[in-house]
């Protein structure tokens, strides 16, 4: 398992070269929301041959549409563990506090 110390995470694939298999894309930012500003990402990992991404244990996740993308702001911590083909995330947020 690798931790990062980032804000956030974008979470991106590509076709790999087995059917059913992808090319896991993470973009590492220290700013939340990133893919509305156009920033450079910190560190980009690309992960082979994955099946699935498994996210555990975090709260704020938005996936967008428009670019298929799914994002994860307020971190702490990001762990990464990759496995069998399957890649799991978790991590610590610092979550805003909800308004009622």
């Amino acid at each position: 398992m690798t931790i990062y110390k980032v804000k956030s995470v974008v979470i991106s694939r590509k076709p790999g070269k087995i059917k059913g298999q992808w090319s896991a894309f993470l973009g590492l930012f220290n700013e939340n929301n990133p893919h509305l500003k156009g920033g450079e990402p910190l560190q980009v990992l690309e992960i082979k041959d994955m099946e699935k991404v498994r996210i555990r244990d975090l709260r704020n996740i938005s996936y967008y549409l428009m670019g298929n993308d799914i994002v994860i702001n307020n971190l702490v911590e990001l762990s990464i563990d990759v496995k069998d083909q399957i890649m799991t995330l978790t991590g610590i947020q610092e979550l805003p506090a909800v308004k009622k």
